[in-house]
């Protein structure tokens, strides 16, 4: 019994120490966002805050040679369907997703958004790959990875998977109006 317990405790350590080490440590709920100023597939400079007014954003960190990041895309396609049309209390401008590529090619990058279907208009990257000033910023250290920002441009959430988001989504949807069938 008494190995049982060791050995029990131990994966428990084990686990515990595994996810410290794929938590951001510098991103906090609560924070204000920092900004982001990046180019676009396109060459234009997207600032994060011009985005962010009265809407939610998930900002997701990816790169075209991160499988786990292309795995997980179609569930990124799926989550920005699912809430691009919907209603939020507070944000006014809804919900959009912000992607930032650590890639270095920009051919690459470019490829991968297009076979990938990540339909939505945001994305950006100075093409520094893990030397890229938005993964300092963000104190990103692995990808996949992503936050969730309100509309003030306050974190919400941080996650491994993007798709980890929806429940915070799911909270913020704005309730179905009423219609009013009064008698005159």
């Amino acid at each position: 019994m008494k190995k049982i317990f060791i050995l029990a405790a131990l994966v428990a350590g084990l686990s515990i120490n595994a996810s410290a080490q794929y938590s951001n440590q510098k991103i906090k709920v609560g924070d204000q966002a920092p900004e982001l100023q990046l180019e676009t597939p396109q060459g234009e400079t997207l600032k994060l805050s011009e985005l962010n007014e009265k809407r939610i954003i998930l900002i997701d960190f990816w790169a075209s040679w991160c499988g786990p990041c292309r795995r997980a895309n179609p569930n990124l396609v799926a989550m920005y369907n699912k809430y691009k049309d919907q209603k939020f209390k507070d944000a006014k401008k809804g919900f959009t997703i912000v992607s930032v590529s650590l890639d270095k090619s920009k051919d690459k990058w470019v490829a991968a958004i297009a076979k990938d279907n990540l339909s939505w208009p945001y994305h950006m990257s100075d093409l520094g790959g893990w030397q890229s000033k938005a993964a300092q910023e963000y104190g990103v250290q692995f990808i996949p990875q992503a936050m969730l920002i309100d509309q003030d441009g306050k974190v919400i959430g941080t996650y491994n998977f993007a798709e980890q988001a929806a429940k915070e989504l799911d909270a913020r949807v704005a309730p179905p109006r009423k219609k009013f069938l009064g008698i005159f």
